[in-house]
């Protein structure tokens, strides 16, 4: 795989259940690259640990008076040289190629995972959270596939060294082979204190991520109320936890890097002191003292990669669980049912034909199709949650059986099938930075066009305003540009381009969730007007309990205590259902015992009426 490669046609299905069986499935997936960085890293350290040999080789012959051998050995010094730098270049490109593949196919997988669950992700996992898996976390993870080829290739410079050195000076290869392995495991008894205290110093990160992220999202708030001073010292507080941990954390690492250091300087200590008196014993000579005591000493250079991989694994595995976790979230029950068994999901799985209606066995909510439903809920978070198990992505994947849409179940039809037929707007649409043309550019049915979309969402003002704050030369308003979340427009007209958006993609069933809950009520009433006119013949369900929208609706559902337990008209309702009068005019129970009471002598009246004419 080549940068150039990127990104995959299919990053494919990732091994989710725990973060180590994650990086093992990334690991996995680039055996290609891993191998060709092993190759050259094998070439670079055997480069570096064939220097000690050649130069002991070039000292006896300068020693025996050898002119032939001395040029041969030069030579052959260049060669390694050569051969040093070729793989330190090569070793660095593979390294890096398998590092950006491996960061680059978790983004894919995150990316698609964002859009397979679409609003209902930031519903099970904090939005903060979701940031720093897409950002630092993904770095962590690529780090550790990066470091792996060179940790290989450094143990197996460091096994050949050390066998190689026994034949060449067997009297001081002993010293040596059995110092290496002490070295390169003496850390191994720190490295879960380490790790531990790596986790928390995430734990925190995330947690301080996830605050900045909440105070940003609601900045505007929190100024309007004077509340930026009170989070501002909550996040002040908690980067200091995060502080306070990286502190503690890299005191065990450089306690780590301290032993790295003590040990191999004891080792070459000892590999002199012994070398030096088998050289006064005659058993050892010059050349072979020297050749062993570079050899010790460059290999060190590649025992420094375990100390690498052992950092490396200790951050990336908290990090491959974060990634772990939200890769491991599905839509519903049904559908990670129905991915464990592609070919019964095959046959179960069809598209409902259209015109048909929409049902949800969990409410007992029936949407007619072709007509423009709204539904009244006593509570905003219940309106939210039916909002997305309409649109087949409930907040919870045991929410329930499946909304059907013509006697189809939406979790047995395919992602891209289910999304094109149900459209859903929650009530905080994000607007992305880009032209407002750009921002119509959605999979549409090409219906319903862009000035006819904005116009029944009363965006004439919107792009007025966009047309006045755009640089000189831009005379559409279409190319305007809009700003990061639309950052620089108001809630209502927010709100509003939003709803044109959705207006234009025209999809079969359109849910909208308090589509005017910023605006006005004249525009208010002329959005209802414009929806119902631009939507007419198709299905959309309004959750609202504005009497401005619910006036115009077709038909009305109240949704109390979970259920749908009335129906009609908005004026029916408002004179038939006290449940229904208390939602929409927000009575209070005592406001509604005096109607109670108000009405009670005059339903008296006409009951004795009743009884005189009978």
């Amino acid at each position: 795989m080549q940068i150039s490669d990127l990104p995959y046609p299919d990053p494919g299905v990732p091994d989710a259940r725990s973060g180590p069986r994650f990086l093992w499935w990334l690991g996995r997936g680039q055996l290609g690259g891993q191998a060709k960085s092993l190759c050259w890293g094998l070439l670079h350290f055997g480069g570096i640990a064939g220097l000690p040999y050649t130069v002991g080789m070039g000292i006896d012959a300068v020693v025996d008076g050898d002119g032939a051998r001395l040029l041969w050995v030069g030579g052959l010094i260049a060669l390694l040289g050569v051969a040093i730098s070729l793989g330190d270049a090569m070793l660095h490109r593979t390294a890096v190629t398998n590092w950006i593949t491996a960061a680059a196919r978790v983004q894919q997988l995150l990316a698609r995972k964002t859009a397979e669950l679409g609003s209902a992700l930031t519903r099970r996992v904090a939005a903060g959270e979701v940031v720093a898996v897409s950002t630092g976390d993904v770095e962590k993870i690529g780090w550790f596939v990066e470091a792996v080829s060179r940790f290989l290739a450094a143990a197996l410079t460091l096994v050949i060294g050390c066998v190689v050195l026994l034949f060449y000076a067997p009297t001081i290869g002993v010293v040596v082979a059995l110092g290496m392995p002490v070295l390169a495991l003496a850390v191994l008894p720190l490295l879960p204190r380490a790790t531990q205290r790596a986790d928390l110093q995430r734990e925190k990160a995330g947690k301080a991520t996830e605050l900045a992220s909440d105070t940003v999202a609601g900045l505007r708030v929190l100024r309007g109320i004077g509340g930026e001073e009170l989070f501002l010292g909550r996040y002040r507080e908690a980067s200091q936890q995060v502080r306070e941990a990286a502190v503690h954390s890299a005191r065990m690492w450089a306690l780590i890097s301290a032993v790295q250091v003590l040990l191999p300087g004891a080792l070459l200590v000892t590999v002199v002191w012994y070398g030096a008196a088998l050289v006064l014993d005659g058993r050892l000579d010059v050349g072979e003292l020297v050749a062993a005591f570079s050899a010790v000493a460059t290999m060190l250079y590649p025992l420094r990669h375990f100390e690498e991989i052992a950092m490396a694994y200790s951050f990336s595995r908290p990090s491959a669980k974060r990634a772990a976790r939200v890769l491991s979230l599905t839509r519903t029950d049904a559908e990670a049912e129905a991915a464990a068994e592609p070919a019964v999901a095959a046959e179960v799985a069809h598209t409902p034909a259209p015109g048909g209606d929409l049902y949800d066995p969990e409410t007992g909510l029936l949407v007619p199709a072709g007509r423009l439903t709204a539904v009244v809920c006593g509570d905003p978070d219940l309106a939210g949650r039916l909002a997305e198990r309409l649109g087949g992505h409930p907040m919870d994947a045991a929410a329930g059986p499946s909304v059907l849409l013509g006697g189809v179940a939406l979790d047995e039809l395919a992602l891209d099938t289910a999304r094109t037929l149900v459209l859903v707007q929650d009530k905080d649409p994000v607007l992305l930075s880009g032209t407002l043309r750009a921002l119509f550019d959605v999979p549409a049915s090409g219906a319903v066009e862009a000035p006819a979309a904005l116009a029944a969402a009363q965006c004439a003002d919107v792009l007025d305003a966009l047309l006045q704050s755009a640089p000189g030369g831009v005379d559409d308003p279409m190319d305007a540009r809009i700003t990061e979340r639309g950052r620089s427009l108001s809630g209502g007209q927010r709100q509003r381009l939003a709803l044109a958006r959705s207006l234009v993609t025209d999809p079969e069933v359109l849910v909208l969730d308090e589509p005017t809950s910023a605006v006005d009520s004249h525009t208010e009433a002329r959005i209802a007007d414009g929806i119902a006119a631009l939507r007419a013949g198709r299905t959309t369900v309004v959750l609202a309990s504005s009497p401005l929208l619910l006036d115009r609706a077709d038909r009305v559902v109240l949704i109390d205590e979970g259920k749908a337990v009335a129906s009609g008209t908005h004026r029916e309702l408002l004179h038939g259902d006290p449940r229904y009068r208390a939602v929409v005019t927000r009575e209070t129970e005592e406001e509604q015992r005096t109607v109670e009471e108000q009405q009670l002598p005059r339903l008296e009246s006409v009951l004795t009426e009743i009884e005189e004419s009978a």
